[in-house]
């Protein structure tokens, strides 16, 4: 009759640690879900800021790109005062490549 108590008590114990377990994987599971969910969603949400370029903000440090001029920067950054803040600029038109200017949005002038 011992024989029987012990097995009936180790199957107790390995019904109750396999039902442990399975509601672990299922909280993990949804956890991994969700965080999977997230990061598609960061995602999604880079790529169509780098798409809207036109809503950035600049950095106050800016360099030129190819195929951009002062007038596209400008209205890029909301900085309408690029000559004027960037005496190095001689001819407004002579933009390149490379060239780095100071950007001073105008939402942030005072």
């Amino acid at each position: 009759m011992v024989c029987g108590c012990s097995s009936t008590a180790m199957a107790e114990k390995i019904s109750w640690n396999c039902a442990l377990l399975v509601a672990l994987m299922l909280v993990l599971s949804s956890c991994e879900s969700n965080t999977g969910e997230f990061t598609v969603q960061m995602l999604q949400e880079s790529v169509n800021s780098n798409n809207n370029n036109n809503n950035k903000v600049c950095d106050e440090i800016y360099v030129v790109r190819e195929g951009e001029t002062l007038q596209t920067i400008s209205e890029k950054c909301g900085d309408p005062y690029i000559v004027e803040e960037n005496p190095h600029i001689h001819d407004p038109d002579d933009v390149f490549p490379g060239l780095v200017i100071k950007i001073n949005p105008f939402a942030y002038r005072s």
